[in-house]
């Protein structure tokens, strides 16, 4: 698996050099000069702890969640001050954890970054199915929320019960989506989970857009080494033909597909904190994405808290890129969009892609990965798989080692990937 990966990373960077993070980061950051820049805020917290989930959480402490909360707020001070005038951003998205145990906090934290920041593309939460009720809705709603995604995973009891989740109130929830209407109202599901089938995912997907949603978004169940799930992954013709069926019956429908996972049934319904060509990201855990740089703050919410409160910023991590390593950044997770444009690649690093990549972007063409008109690069269905097949690979071999690591230690000092 890492052999993949590292073969690729070699290739692809025309170097043996390893993705090299260290401790040492910068006290101001060079955010001003780039363009199509995000926000992300994490909210760590959980009413409980689900196996499957490998993202940084901890179980609800009021005094905790305070604690934390007041970190966040001078974090977003510490680093927005930094700015010379306001700078316009794509969007805004808080991801947990259930961001919305600090829903009563959310407008303080938007009023503090709009102080910096002019967010003109929206606002998007995650929910947990059980925050989706009528008075939590509009006051998020009242906040300037534009966007929900509720974490689903199944509709069906069998896979709630695999999952160690509760049964939902479909009724209830329904009716709520339907007395408070959003921008764009996404369901997350898992698919690749042990016996699912395509009737079953079918299932999920029919009762999602039944019953509120305008997006959905299908992510594979992925085995990381570090989470407590007994779950079994399942195998690969398996995935792919899931995938491919998945697919092939959201486009029959008339669903526009807007990522690798993510499908809409209205034009402009769309869930995603991922595909931005930079992003700053507050609270634990969080990543930051720069031109020459890529940082991720502590997993431990006690380390972040302890460093914002000595004005320091809590980075744990920080990437230096080398010219090649950041246009793999950037090609990797454009991807994820299903298409490349050749314009916005030679804008973002002056440079035209096929001087860089031409012999990769021919060899998919000839492979059936990507077609090619006026300078677009379209995944086929194809592509798409073996897009997924290799993201699965590179999260195995480089988020799983690097999540692990910093799930233990709040500042490790170095890891090569």
């Amino acid at each position: 698996m890492s052999a993949i990966t590292n073969l690729t990373r070699m290739w692809l960077t025309r170097s043996r050099k390893p993705f090299l993070f260290t401790g040492e980061f910068d006290e101001q950051l060079p955010f001003e000069e780039c363009e199509q820049l995000g926000l992300y805020v994490h909210i760590p917290f959980c009413r409980s702890i689900c196996s499957f989930c490998p993202y940084c959480k901890v179980l609800y402490s009021r005094e905790l969640c305070d604690r934390y909360l007041d970190a966040l707020l001078k974090e977003i001070h510490l680093v927005g001050g930094q700015s010379h005038h306001k700078k316009t951003v794509t969007s805004l998205y808080f991801g947990g954890g259930t961001p919305a145990l600090a829903a009563e906090c959310l407008s303080e934290i938007i009023e503090a970054l709009e102080q910096y920041f002019i967010i003109k593309e929206g606002i998007g939460i995650e929910l947990h199915p059980e925050d989706v009720t009528i008075s939590l809705l509009q006051q998020l709603k009242n906040a300037g929320v534009t966007r929900i995604s509720i974490g689903i995973q199944s509709f069906l009891e069998k896979y709630q019960a695999l999952l160690g989740r509760r049964s939902i109130d479909l009724s209830s929830m329904s009716h709520a989506l339907k007395a408070v209407p959003f921008e764009t109202v996404s369901m997350d599901f898992i698919f690749a989970l042990p016996g699912q089938t395509f009737t079953d995912l079918k299932t999920d997907i029919d009762t999602a857009f039944g019953h509120g949603a305008n997006h959905i978004a299908i992510y594979p169940f992925i085995d990381f080494t570090f989470t407590a799930s007994p779950l079994p992954a399942m195998k690969k013709k398996e995935k792919r033909r899931l995938l491919n069926e998945v697919t092939k019956y959201c486009l029959k429908q008339g669903f526009m597909r807007t990522s690798i996972w993510t499908f809409s049934s209205q034009k402009g319904a769309k869930y995603s904190s991922m595909t931005r060509d930079n992003f700053l990201g507050f609270g634990c855990s969080a990543a930051t994405l720069l031109k020459e740089q890529f940082k991720i703050n502590t997993f431990s919410v006690e380390a972040y808290c302890r460093r914002i409160d000595h004005r320091q910023p809590p980075t744990s991590l920080t990437l230096r890129f080398s010219l090649r390593q950041r246009m793999v950044y950037y090609l990797f997770w454009t991807a994820y969009s299903t298409k490349i444009n050749e314009a916005d690649f030679e804008r973002f690093f002056n440079v035209p892609l096929k001087r860089m990549y031409g012999l990769e972007l021919a060899a998919a063409k000839l492979l059936g990965l990507v077609t090619e008109k006026n300078g677009i690069y379209r995944m086929t269905l194809k592509g798409a798989f073996y897009y997924h097949y290799y993201e699965s690979f590179y999260t195995l071999a480089y988020i799983d080692k690097m999540w692990g690591i910093m799930r233990r230690e709040a500042f490790p000092g170095q890891i090569e990937l």
